[in-house]
């Protein structure tokens, strides 16, 4: 981790008026392999900065990073939606100046006045994918399209798989789709009988453990296992750029339903550099910015004024209204009683 200044040089250079002019850096806390480093060096240019990014393979893992000082550490962070309201509630990120920000009118409507964000105060969206099952073709020729691959013995009796680490409430919401209680189960009843569920598969001798998405696709690439949980554009973006490594993977997404997963841009409370960070929010919702991006990740754009300069596949999957999307659903939010008895039931789970 590189050395970042001092909180009170970054209020100083705010309180002079000249931030933008001012930085000479600008500190990025983002998903591996997420930003198209020809945008990055594009926004460098312009505002003759460096743009220094720091990694995170989970939304838990980053809400720990911010909680532990590094909201006065970074000036962009990028959140999957369900967690701007966990960021908002601690305190840990700061509201928007929607004078220094032009690009929201490229949006769709479907991204507008969001529920985690409904003012649009605090975030903006940047990126959205799905949450699926990616398998090796060799072992399974053809599975189940559903979760039982997962959390059924029957389904695969012998094979090795993974879960998805990271937040409760992604793990206990494949169990809770699997059970016919949905993705976006809430409440005590189904959290319960979710966490049994995944208690009993940690169990049983062909699990491996829980990786994060990229590392979920890896395993599968080489053999470590033959299932897991990722996200669809980490498995699209290495199929396009070693078609031999991965040509044995598929993605598929559950038939009892999924995640509808945005990503978003926010400002830390205390970040260095707020005005250069709004700059750079508002770079990349220029459209040319965000179907590069989009391009780049392999993942869904929100940007309407995008959508024609991307390639058709994948302007089409962006425009939300594909074959797949009465299968996804946005994860609900969830605070107090109910976020704590969540991170319970989890912690019961993984302490077995």
């Amino acid at each position: 981790m590189r050395p970042f200044l001092a909180g009170i040089v970054g209020a100083c250079l705010l309180g002079s008026g000249t931030m933008a002019s001012a930085a000479d850096k600008l500190y990025l806390f983002n998903w591996t392999e997420y930003m198209d480093p020809e945008v990055v060096e594009a926004f460098e240019k312009a505002h003759d900065v460096e743009v220094i990014q720091n990694y995170f393979t989970s939304n838990a893992e980053m809400f720990s990073k911010l909680s532990a000082g590094g909201d006065a550490q970074y000036d962009v962070v990028v959140p999957t939606d369900y967690f701007v309201p966990r960021l908002i509630e601690a305190g840990l990120v700061q509201p928007l100046d929607a004078s220094l920000l032009q690009g929201r009118d490229h949006l769709m409507t479907a991204f507008r006045h969001p529920p985690y964000d409904p003012e649009e105060r605090y975030s903006v969206p940047y990126l959205w994918g799905v949450t699926g099952i990616v398998y090796n073709t060799e072992t399974f020729p053809d599975p189940p399209p559903s979760w039982r691959l997962l959390f059924e013995p029957e389904a695969n009796p012998d094979q090795p798989f993974a879960l998805l680490g990271g937040d409760p409430q992604v793990a206990l919401g494949m169990a809770c789709a699997y059970q016919g209680a949905g993705f976006d189960c809430v409440g005590q009843q189904p959290w319960v009988e979710a966490a049994r569920l995944v208690g009993e598969t940690l169990e049983r001798p062909n699990f491996t453990g829980f990786v994060d998405s990229t590392a979920a696709v890896e395993q599968v690439a080489r053999g470590v296992t033959q299932v897991a949980v990722t996200y669809s554009g980490d498995v699209e973006y290495r199929k396009a750029a070693s078609p031999d490594t991965y040509e044995h993977l598929e993605f598929f997404v559950p038939e009892e339903g999924s995640q509808l997963g945005v990503d978003t841009l926010v400002i830390p409370a205390r970040a260095p550099h707020p005005e250069l960070a709004h700059a750079f929010i508002d770079f990349l919702m220029q459209p040319e910015n965000a179907a590069r991006s989009a391009e780049y990740a392999y993942y869904r754009t929100p940007n309407e004024a995008a959508l024609e300069r991307l390639p058709p596949a994948l302007a089409e999957s962006s425009r939300l209204d594909g074959e797949h999307r009465g299968r996804l659903v946005t994860t609900p939010l969830i605070e107090g009683d109910a976020l704590q008895l969540l991170q319970q039931l989890w912690t019961e789970v993984r302490s077995r």
